[in-house]
C-alpha cells in the first residue's frame, strides 16, 4: 500500500486543542478513584483487597478495549471510532456516578475502562492531518495532557468527594468529556479508512487476553495465601501458563490479531512495552500505598489525613507530572529515547527506596510522590512518541495501543500487589496495615522499576532510537 504523502485537509490548532481537552478530561475521569479509595472504603465497607479491585477494574478493561480500538481506528478512522468510544466512556461515568453501591460501581468502572482507547486513536487522527515534526509535537501535548490530567482528578476528586459527594467526583468530569467529545465531533477533520481487511474481530485472542488478564490478577490476590492454598495457586499459575500459550498461538494464526506479535518484536516497540510495564508498576505501587499512608493511623506511623488533605499533599505531583509529558516527548526528540528512560528509572526508583527508609513525615512523601510523577510523565511520553513516530502511518493506531496495554497492565498489575501487600501486612482484628507493610511495598516497588536498567542499556544512544 503506497503511503500518502501530504493529508488532504489539515488539522488546526483548534483540533489538537479538542483532542488535548479529550485528553485531560478523560485522564480526570480515569483517576478519580485512587486516592479517595479510603473514603471509598468506608462508605462502601470495602477492605484493601476489594478496594485494589476497585482501583484496577477500569485499567484491566482498558487493556482489552485499546487493541481493538487501534485495530478499528487504522482500519475504519480514527474519529469515527473515537467518538463512539467516547459515547460509551460517558455512559460508564454517569452509572459510577449514580451507582448506589459497590456492584453498580464496578460496572461502571468496566465501561470507562473504554477511554484508554482515546490515546491511539487520537494518534491516529494527528499522524494523518499534520506533518511528521507537527504530530510528534501533538502526540506529545496529548499525551502529557492525558498524564496531567490524571493527577488533576488525583487532586480534586478528595475535595469534591468530602464537600459535594462521591458521585459528584464522577459526574463533573464525566461532565467534561461530554464537553470534549462534542468539540472533538466538530473541529477535527474526517480521516479515512486505510485498511480495507474484512478480517473481521478477532474474538478467540480477544476471549484469551481476557482470561489471562483475569486469571493474572486472581494470582495476585491469592499470593498471601500460598501456605493455606498452594494447590490452588499452583493450579492459576499453571492456567496461566497455559491462556498466555494458546493466546500467542491464536495471535500467530489470525488473520487480523488483536495484537500484532510481529509488531511487537520489533526492538523499539518490545524495549518501550518493558519499560512502560515496569514504570508503571513501580507508579501505581507508589500511588496506593503513599494514599493509604496518609490516611492510615498507625502507632508511629501515618498521617491521618482525609480525602482533602491528600488531594493538597498532591497538588506537587499534578504540577510536576503536567510538565514532564511535554518535557519528555522533547527529550526524547533531542536526545533519543535511552536518555530519558535511563534517566527515568533511576529517579523513580531512588524516589521509592528513599520512601521505604524515610516515611515519618508527610512532606517525605510529597516529595517521593512528586519524583515518581516527574519520572512517569518522562518514560510513559518518550516511549509512547517514539514507537508512535517509528512505525507507519497505517500502524500508528496498532503499535501505540501496544504501548497502552503495557501501561494499564502495570498500573493495574502494581495497584493490586500493592492492596496485596497491605492486606498480607495486617495484623488479626486490626484495620490498619503494620508499617513493614508499607516498606516492603516501596522497596519492592523499587526493585522492580531498577530492574529495567537491564533494559535501557541495550538501547540506541541518541535520536536513532
Amino acid at each position: 500500500m503506497t503511503a500518502t504523502l501530504a493529508p488532504p485537509v489539515r488539522a488546526g490548532k483548534a483540533a489538537v486543542g479538542a483532542l488535548g481537552l479529550l485528553a485531560l478530561a478523560s485522564g480526570a475521569l480515569e483517576s478519580v478513584v485512587q486516592p479517595t479509595l479510603p473514603l471509598l472504603q468506608r462508605e462502601l465497607d470495602m477492605g484493601p483487597t476489594e478496594g485494589a479491585l476497585l482501583g484496577i477494574l477500569l485499567p484491566i478493561t482498558g487493556a482489552l478495549v485499546t487493541p481493538l480500538a487501534g485495530r478499528f481506528g487504522d482500519r475504519y478512522g480514527g474519529k469515527r471510532v473515537l467518538v463512539r468510544l467516547m459515547i460509551v466512556v460517558c455512559v460508564g461515568g454517569m452509572v459510577s456516578a449514580l451507582a448506589p453501591g459497590l456492584p453498580v460501581l464496578l460496572a461502571g468502572q468496566v465501561l470507562q475502562g473504554a477511554m484508554v482507547g482515546a490515546l491511539p486513536l487520537s494518534f491516529i487522527v494527528v499522524r494523518k492531518h499534520l506533518s511528521a515534526g507537527q504530530s510528534k509535537v501533538a502526540i506529545g501535548v496529548v499525551s502529557g495532557l492525558f498524564v496531567g490530567g490524571g493527577m488533576l482528578g488525583t487532586l480534586l476528586a478528595g475535595p469534591v468527594a468530602e464537600q459535594l459527594s462521591r458521585h459528584w467526583m464522577f459526574a463533573l468530569p464525566t461532565i467534561a468529556v461530554v464537553v470534549a467529545t462534542l468539540l472533538v465531533n466538530g473541529l477535527v477533520p474526517a480521516d479515512s479508512a486505510d485498511r480495507s481487511d474484512d478480517a473481521g474481530v478477532d474474538w478467540p485472542g480477544l476471549v484469551l487476553l481476557s482470561g489471562v488478564v483475569i486469571t493474572l490478577m486472581l494470582v495476585l490476590n491469592l499470593a498471601p495465601d500460598l501456605a493455606s492454598q498452594p494447590l490452588l495457586l499452583c493450579g492459576l499459575v499453571v492456567l496461566l501458563a497455559a491462556l498466555v500459550a494458546g493466546w500467542i498461538a491464536v495471535e500467530r494464526r489470525a488473520a487480523s490479531p488483536m495484537i500484532d506479535l510481529r509488531l511487537l518484536a520489533r526492538p523499539m516497540v518490545w524495549k518501550s512495552s518493558v519499560l512502560t510495564f515496569t514504570i508503571c508498576v513501580g507508579t501505581s505501587m507508589a500511588i496506593f500505598l503513599v494514599t493509604q499512608l496518609w490516611s492510615a493511623s498507625g502507632a508511629g506511623y501515618g498521617f491521618g489525613a482525609g480525602a482533602t488533605e491528600i488531594g493538597l499533599f498532591l497538588v506537587p505531583s499534578t504540577v510536576v507530572a503536567t510538565l514532564a509529558g511535554p518535557l519528555g516527548g522533547t527529550w526524547e526528540r533531542r536526545s533519543g529515547s535511552r536518555s530519558v528512560a535511563t534517566a527515568g528509572v533511576v529517579i523513580m526508583a531512588v524516589a521509592l527506596i528513599a520512601m521505604a527508609v524515610a516515611h515519618s513525615e508527610a512532606w517525605y512523601l510529597v516529595v517521593g510522590k512528586a519524583l515518581v510523577a516527574l519520572a512517569n510523565g518522562l518514560v510513559v511520553t518518550a516511549m509512547t512518541t517514539g514507537v508512535a513516530t517509528s512505525v507507519a502511518a497505517t500502524e500508528t493506531g496498532v503499535a501505540t495501543s501496544l504501548i497502552l496495554v503495557t501501561r494499564v497492565l502495570g498500573m493495574a498489575s502494581g495497584g493490586m500487589l500493592g492492596g496485596v501487600l497491605l492486606a498480607a501486612g495486617t495484623p488479626a482484628g486490626s484495620d490498619v496495615a503494620a508499617e513493614s507493610a508499607y516498606t516492603i511495598g516501596f522497596v519492592i516497588a523499587g526493585v522492580v522499576t531498577a530492574l529495567a536498567l537491564f533494559v535501557t542499556r541495550t538501547m540506541y544512544k541518541g535520536v536513532k532510537a
